[in-house]
Formats: structure tokens, sequence, C-alpha cells
């Protein structure tokens, strides 16, 4: 039997910071398993992250600097990381950092060069992930069902919350996906008016109280109108959300509150909408799954024949970091790792771009 040993790199909108996750991935007679073997978290430093916050506004050629020096930077910190930790990896699997995400426009880019990074690790590196769906008609996202698929499948619906919620789950055979709009960046941008990178169990959201004007706003939102398949990027979150946080003038704790009972009034929707069946589990990951407040909220919306199930917190934490390794070893085998039911592509493909260190 064939064990893939491999290093999977996250970085999400939530911009939180770096996640490593080493895992062995081997195919079964019915699919795909795992063993996650070594995790780290990196946070980004305070210039780091404002950096890659505002690169949706810095000209090209500075983002194509930046673009080469972050993949340098993540080619160095996975070294270290193997180093430390004695591996032994095949490949890494490497997402980037979204930076711009306008698929009606036929682009997507993730900043990290593939080149840069396995250079400084040595190490030869799959990435890149989104272009060939989009250059397909595709939306390039979400990816993350790929694994829903192969890992979490015995559950009805697979929930992401990180700086975005999404939802995936199988209909007649095919895996259906997409983005259902806010998480924690909305969450992370109102804390971070008080020096708070997050709200840690949603201690503050809790305390707070609806906004009814805000709640109304947010839900209006035209995204929410749209057929899938859709996704959405940071540019949507500047030009349309922000907007309605700042018009609201009111406490941390109420925007909090508000903006809680928003995320989970959307994701009860599309489980309504979706589910098939009577009793259904909703499979929760994502850094809003470590959101006590949230996690509460959320079982109350869904109702008492939806169990909300939250895996454990290193699953929570590393699943996308998982997903895009187990991405890479699809495109090592050339299997189809972007599907079309997800995306709107005109077919399925195996996305992804191998670099060789030089």
């Amino acid at each position: 039997m064939k064990i893939y040993k491999v290093l999977g790199l996250m970085s999400g909108t939530s911009l939180d910071g770096l996640d490593l996750a080493y895992c062995h991935i081997w195919k079964t007679p019915t699919g795909w398993d795992f063993d996650l073997k070594k995790t780290d978290s990196i946070p980004y430093s305070d210039t780091l992250k404002e950096k890659l916050k505002n690169a949706i506004y810095i000209p090209a050629e500075k983002l194509l600097e930046f673009h080469n020096t972050y993949g340098t930077w993540l080619g160095q910190k996975s070294k270290e990381f193997i180093a430390t930790h004695k591996l032994e990896v095949d490949f890494i699997g490497s997402h980037g950092h979204t930076t711009h995400h306008q698929p009606q426009k036929g682009f997507t880019f993730q900043i990290g060069s593939g080149q840069h990074l396995a250079n400084a690790s040595g190490t030869k590196v799959i990435c890149d992930f989104r272009s060939n769906d989009v250059a397909l008609g595709g939306q390039g996202a979400p990816l993350v069902p790929i694994g829903d698929r192969h890992f979490f499948g015995q559950y009805d619906f697979c929930l992401n919350l990180g700086g975005i919620s999404n939802i995936s789950f199988e209909r007649n055979g095919e895996r259906l996906a997409y983005d259902i709009g806010l998480a924690n960046m909305i969450l992370n941008h109102i804390t971070q008016k008080i020096n708070l990178n997050y709200d840690k169990d949603g201690a503050l959201a809790r305390k707070g109280s609806i906004n009814k004007p805000m709640l109304e706003q947010l839900n209006n939102l035209e995204f929410y109108k749209l057929p899938f398949p859709k996704s959405v990027g940071f540019e949507w979150f500047v030009e349309k959300v922000i907007p309605i946080v700042e018009a609201n003038d009111d406490s941390i704790e109420n925007l909090l509150h508000t903006s809680i009972h928003h995320i989970c009034e959307q994701v009860a929707k599309q489980v309504e909408l979706q589910k098939n069946k009577t009793e259904n589990t909703l499979f929760v990951t994502g850094g809003g799954a470590l959101n006590g407040f949230l996690m509460e909220t959320l079982q109350q919306k869904v109702g008492s024949s939806t169990k909300v199930v939250k895996p454990t917190n290193l699953l929570v934490e590393f699943k996308e970091a998982l997903i895009f390794a187990l991405m890479a070893v699809l495109r090592e085998e050339n299997s189809i790792n972007c599907l079309r039911s997800v995306t709107g592509a005109k077919h399925d493909c195996s996305g992804g771009v191998v670099f060789l260190p030089a």
C-alpha cells in the first residue's frame, strides 16, 4: 500500500496565520484515508498580516514581488517544521494566500510562489490549485468539498466556518458545494476595533443583543439571493459588508452578537433548503467551530432535527491544510481534485502546478 507523506499548507481569509499539517494519506478499497501526524500554526506578525490584508490594493509589480517573498517565507517555515520534527516528506501541498478572487472576470490569484517555496524548502511543491478550474469557466472555489467527499462522507452536510462560510453535500451521486457567505471575517473585523484578534469562545458576543437594522441589512445582501455555484472573496467583504458594519454605531458586543445571528441564520436557511431527509448531521470545522456562542446559536437555528457535530480541535483547526495535502496527492496521481458540480466549470479537472527545487 502506497502511503503519501505530505505537508499541507493553508492560509485563510481570516488571516490567523499559516497552518501546517503533516499527513500520511493512502487509498482504501472504498476511497481515501488519512492520519494527521504533526501540526503547527504560525501566527502572522502584525506587519505581514497588514500586508496580506492590503495586498488587494498594491500595484502589480509590488504584488508579484510579494508573491515571491511570501513563497520564500513559506518555504523557510516549511523547512524549519520538517527539520524540527525530523519528517520524511514526499512533497508539499500549498494553498498559498488568496489576494484576488474574481472568477467572473476569469482570474483568481493565490500568492506564495511555488518555485520560491520549493527552492527555500528543498522539497517538491504542488500548488496553484484554483487556476485550472477558473480557466475552465469555474468559480475555482470552494475546493474543500473533494476532501469532504473522500474523508467525511458519512455526514449529511460539511460546513466550514473560516473567514467565509461554505457548505458541501451529496445529491444524486454528485458533490455540491458553495460559499454561503460571512463567518469569521466579519467577527474579526469587529474585534480588531478594540485590538483583539478574535472573540475567544464568543464571550463578548454572548453579552450583546441583536441590532435589528444591522441584521436586516446583512440578511438582505444581494449575494445571498444568487444561485449556486457561487463564491466570494475579500473584495466582496470590503465593498458590501464593511460599509454596513461601519454605518451601525453600536457596542462591540452588539455588533458581534448580531453578526453571529446573521451567520447562523444564513447557514440554517441553506441546510433547510438542501436537506432531503428528516434527521441530518452537520459536520462543522474551521475557526468558527471554536466559538462556543456561535455553535450554540447554530444548533438553535438549525433546530433539533439537525445535529451539529464538532470534531476534535485538531481537525477543526487543520482540516483545510489536510485537504490541500490530499489535493496534492490527487494531482500527483493525475486524479480529479476539482469538481465541476461544485464550481460550475466545463468539466472536472486535476488542478495544481508542480515545482521542483532548483
